[in-house]
């Protein structure tokens, strides 16, 4: 349980990013009534995000509880080997920027399956809208209310699924009421507030332990110093070797952050072409800080345990004759045990930040999909009114099924790596048609169709013996392999189809591949620094220095 001044600071974070994003959603609603694009102003807040605004809000969706929890039990349970999807997505990123954004812009679609319509056909966009909805609802909203009822729980005492429907619904509200420009007013502050409670909880846990050395000391004596690598030999019990790393990830990162309408949403809203570059470049430099104020800290937190600096007891149970950990509350427990009063309470609403951040910007995209992709399909003559209602009651709906998956979601022993098993088997086909879309000029809008339905229903099947037999050769491989493994079928699948129906390119779909990958760069950008090729070259080679120094 936490102080009374603590409680305090949380509730009144709670209540004034309530007010901010009612007042950001609402006055600029205010604006856009009764305008040509009323819609358009409240999906995609009018196409007027600034590239820092983009950035800090493709960061604030993608960091949610999940990652703060989850990511501290990874630190603890396997090391710094996790942080590999956080510094493995800076090089996503900047194909975002340097290949995907451009289209988008240049397309003008409202969502990802819109511009699947324009590349391949109606079919294509269905199912992606379809599979969106779902993975969004999963994905991005009841992981992070596992994550957040937990924390919640053991903090407040209060019952998990009494403390996260009470979020949400804050959370819904000004979301539902303000769409977009709400969501990304909110994301700003949130990950501003994120950030600077995982860099205290990181300085308490760095000094607690007395600095990096006495860490390795400990890790030394416990014969645990791989916790240190990233780079992993084949073979290890991790089961994420380093080429599974370098073959997997890439699977999982450009569906998440190049396919995936929850987070390319921010992007589709730019104001121009540059900012919309720009944006996913500034989230990819954010993106270094995980490892060491979310990851880190969970070793930290392992190494305190070991020389007893932690007390880790409330985690600890007899299973067998044998103490086992429940590493999820590990952070929760770094809070109570490491700050002081007051400390507690701006971590507390650091958490909050990323759990109403991530359930904002998933419910706007879900309202997106809905109104654009599904319900203005079948009436192509809605309003952009009914659009709207429309948007808002599919969220609300959303809100409701994701409060009902939880259950079956808490079987999972790693939340983190729970995420990413179920990304895994999901985004192989959604990756292959968005790639070979862009890069291949001969990719036909059957192959797409086909590779689509294949591929997820493939993934489904692996998904389910994995789980039910763990014991077969399916359910013996790792997640990430099995990822490159179904996104090589899927790719086979769409070549193989692409040849058996040949492409029948519209004048629209001609102009939405790249004739050549170096066509994407022809663009000028704005000069000096800021210009976006200059910046991905920087990023790469930060990004390409720190896989080497902790490999």
């Amino acid at each position: 349980m936490i102080h009374t001044l603590d409680i305090t600071i949380s509730a009144l974070y709670i209540t004034a990013i309530f007010v901010i994003g009612l007042w950001a959603g609402l006055k600029h609603k205010k604006q856009s009534k009764g305008g040509a694009n009323e819609a358009g102003a409240y999906f995609l807040a009018g196409k007027t995000l600034r590239w820092p605004t983009i950035g800090l809000a493709l960061f604030a969706t993608n960091i949610s509880c999940v990652h703060l929890v989850s990511l501290a039990q990874s630190g603890f349970d396997t090391g710094l080997l996790n942080g590999n999807f956080e510094w493995m997505a800076a090089f996503i990123l900047i194909l975002l920027a340097l290949f995907f954004a451009p289209f988008y812009i240049r397309s003008g679609v409202s969502t990802l399956p819109d511009f699947l319509e324009k590349r391949y056909d109606r079919a294509s966009r269905d199912w992606l809208a379809v599979i969106s909805v779902v993975s969004a609802v999963i994905v991005h909203i009841s992981f992070s209310l596992l994550a957040g009822g937990i924390v919640l729980q053991t903090l407040f005492g209060v019952d998990m699924y009494t403390s996260i429907i009470a979020i949400s619904i804050i959370t819904a509200i000004y979301t539902i009421v303000g769409g977009l420009t709400a969501v990304v007013v909110t994301e700003s502050i949130q990950t501003i507030v994120l950030l600077f409670g995982a860099l205290i909880i990181s300085v308490a846990a760095y000094n607690k332990m007395g600095g990096w050395q006495p860490m390795v000391h400990v890790l030394q004596a416990t014969d645990q110093l791989e916790k240190l690598s990233m780079m992993r030999p084949h073979g290890d019990s991790s089961g994420m070797p380093w080429y599974a790393v370098f073959l997997g990830y890439p699977i999982l990162g450009i569906w998440y952050w190049c396919a995936d309408q929850t987070i390319v949403q921010r992007v589709l809203g730019a104001k121009d072409e540059n900012h919309a570059r720009m944006g996913p470049l500034f989230c990819g430099f954010i993106k270094i800080l995980p490892v060491f104020i979310f990851v880190l800290p969970g070793l930290f937190a392992y190494t305190l345990s070991q020389s007893g600096g932690l007390d880790i007891s409330a985690l600890q149970t007899v299973s067998e004759g044998k103490t086992v950990v429940n590493s999820k509350g590990i952070y929760t427990l770094m809070i109570t045990q490491l700050l002081p009063k007051g400390l507690v309470g701006i971590l507390v609403a650091a958490l909050l930040s990323g759990l109403m951040s991530q359930i904002s910007g998933a419910l706007n995209s879900i309202s997106t999909l809905v109104s654009y992709d599904l319900y203005r399909r079948r009436k192509p003559g809605a309003s952009d009114r009914q659009l709207i209602r429309v948007g808002k009651i599919s969220a609300g709906v959303a809100l409701i099924v994701s409060l009902a998956t939880l259950p079956l979601l808490n079987s999972y022993e790693s939340i983190f790596n729970g995420l990413n098993d179920i990304i895994a088997h999901i985004a192989p086909p959604i990756t292959c048609v968005f790639l070979l879309g862009i890069f291949w000029k001969k990719a036909s809008a059957e192959s797409s169709k086909f590779t689509l339905w294949i591929g997820s229903a493939v993934g489904f099947i692996v998904f389910t013996v994995n789980k039910l037999y763990p014991e077969t050769l399916v359910g013996q491989i790792p997640f990430m392999m099995m990822a490159f493994y179904l996104f090589c079928f899927c790719v086979l699948i769409q070549v193989i189809f692409s040849f058996i129906f040949p492409v029948r390119h519209t004048s629209e779909s001609l102009e939405l591949y790249w004739k050549s990958p170096l066509e994407s760069l022809q663009t000028p950008g704005w000069k000096g620094l800021g210009n976006y090729k200059t910046l991905s070259l920087l990023l790469a080679v930060i990004m390409c220095f720190l896989f080497w120094f902790f490999r």
